[in-house]
């Protein structure tokens, strides 16, 4: 079960860091011109991670807990899904959710 358990923390890290890809590829595949897709593409990652690390992340200056820490978790890992969609990826939004969702309730379950 312990091996489950970190195998669970290792996918919830990977989730992590596509959660910041995948926003950044959102921001460069906005239709805006050149230099609004790579001030998209930079700032909307670096906002999410900052924002993750600030409150969201284990070893967070200002760790939130409870219902609005659960609530930074589905705007965190929800964002992507939405990016997906609004660049016309369902097949990936679909498939990303659907691990976000199970890790999420693993992590509840677990007391990750």
């Amino acid at each position: 079960m312990e091996v489950m358990k970190q195998l669970n923390l290792v996918v919830r890290f990977l989730l992590e860091i596509m959660a910041l890809v995948i926003i950044g590829y959102w921001g460069f595949q906005t239709p805006q011109g050149t230099f609004l897709k790579f001030v998209f593409a930079i700032g909307s990652p670096l906002v999410l991670a900052i924002i993750w690390g600030m409150f969201g992340a284990p070893k967070a200056p200002c760790r939130l807990s409870g219902t609005s820490f659960l609530f930074l978790e589905i705007i965190v890992f929800g964002l992507p899904v939405v990016a997906l969609l609004l660049i016309d990826k369902t097949t990936f939004a679909s498939i990303y959710g659907v691990v976000v969702i199970l890790n999420l309730v693993l992590m509840k379950v677990w007391h990750q």
